[in-house]
């Protein structure tokens, strides 16, 4: 595929089943204005049965896209389907951003990186203890899980409603990833300097039970991938209890750089004004 970038509207994609919800538009769509460049990012809906020859019509050029997002239900495909997926994706067996480089489909996964700028830029200091415990072991606790190990954590304590799942995980990503069942919660938690919710408790008002974050490290930090709303029930609660927390609003924004930066040839910056503008819509929906 040959580039030509400097002399035509670059084009970039965000897909799943639904998609229309997404705010990948709103957050593509302001950098672009914000930079000044000619290009597109829209949602565009695939069903699972028409995804293969979504990605087809990329790689061969005729969808007019150069790369784009990729989210529920299609990661896991978008990963098998990648010519060159890489070693974040291999691991975690799921791809949410991919690029046209050199004639062949490149695909990675930005989540981790999401995660972990996420928490650099509201709470530097964050990675200096060396026990976590993860809150859910479901596919958002995948990258969340590699992110962490990446940065250090000698032990991460993944605890879930069925212990099985839990295991798979810890089976997946190696020693320094333990399973556990709720009961253990306060056992694992004794010491722990993160604490991370990868649940979908709390979530647009849900109830969410009650924590005792009493055992955690002095200083820890709790954080949660939900970001609707913004401070969620166990955010409020650790809030309450003494310890510094972290929403997942920045995850959404920080992963969504690496993409840009290989569509559009230009880095952009997460800011104030971002954040405001997706929190702003998000009052509204």
């Amino acid at each position: 595929m040959d580039d030509s970038r400097e002399t035509q509207s670059v084009n970039a994609f965000v897909t799943g089943y639904p998609v229309k919800h997404s705010r990948s538009p709103l957050i593509h769509g302001y950098w672009l204005k914000q930079l000044g460049l000619a290009g597109s990012y829209r949602a565009h809906e695939v069903p699972v049965e028409d995804f293969a020859a979504f990605i087809s019509s990329l790689k061969d050029g005729t969808s007019g896209f150069v790369g784009g997002n990729v989210t529920i239900p299609h990661k896991e495909a978008a990963f098998k389907l990648a010519d060159r997926p890489d070693e974040l994706s291999e691991e975690l067996g799921a791809s949410n951003t991919l690029w046209l480089e050199g004639g062949l489909l490149h695909a990675t996964n930005t989540d981790g990186r999401g995660f972990t700028a996420n928490l650099d830029e509201r709470h530097p200091g964050w990675d200096r203890g060396d026990r976590a415990v993860i809150l859910g072991a479901g596919g958002a606790s995948r990258a969340i899980i590699q992110a962490v190990r990446g940065r250090g954590f000698k032990e991460i304590h993944v605890v879930n409603r069925t212990i099985e799942r839990a295991q798979e995980l810890a089976d997946r990503f190696g020693e320094r990833v333990h399973a556990h069942p709720m009961a253990a919660l306060g056992e694992v938690m004794q010491g722990a300097g993160l604490f991370i919710n990868t649940t979908s408790l709390g979530m647009d008002g849900e109830a969410a039970p009650r924590i005792d974050f009493s055992p955690l490290a002095e200083g820890a930090v709790v954080t949660d991938i939900v970001y609707v709303p913004l401070k969620t029930p166990l955010l409020g609660q650790a809030e309450e209890q003494g310890f510094a927390i972290v929403d997942g609003l920045g995850m959404l924004l920080h992963q969504a750089v690496p993409g840009f930066e290989k569509w559009f040839r230009r880095r952009p910056a997460v800011d104030e004004t971002l954040r405001a503008l997706i929190i702003a819509d998000m009052e509204k929906h």
